[in-house]
């Protein structure tokens, strides 16, 4: 019996499965292919989050996240200095603000 998966998985999946005593076949994909399927991976991670609201489930998304972040040529130092610099300048959603409407003058 054997199960079809052609997806991105984490690095130790493989010696998981083997540890379990099966037989995976893995294979590299080029570069175009794992940014689409980082990108994909990150909506499955989401909605897997929203089946569940999960904390684990966010873990995943920035394990996903910081992989774009490094594909991108983006230090994990550099993005928090740009998320920093957003907040700064636009804040968080600590204030749980809900913006209702906005009268143009």
């Amino acid at each position: 019996m054997k199960d079809i998966y052609n997806k991105l998985v984490r690095d130790k999946i493989p010696e998981i499965i083997v540890g379990k005593g099966d037989n995976p076949k893995v294979r590299v994909m080029d570069n175009e292919e794992y940014y689409q399927a980082l990108n994909q991976k990150l909506k499955e991670e989401a909605a897997e989050y929203f089946e569940n609201y999960d904390i684990e489930e966010l873990a995943d998304i920035a394990e996903v996240i910081l992989a774009i972040v490094k594909y991108k040529g983006v230090s994990q130092r550099d993005f928090e200095e740009i998320r920093l610099k957003k907040y700064n300048e636009r804040g968080g959603f600590d204030e749980k603000i809900c913006l209702v409407e906005v009268e143009r003058g």
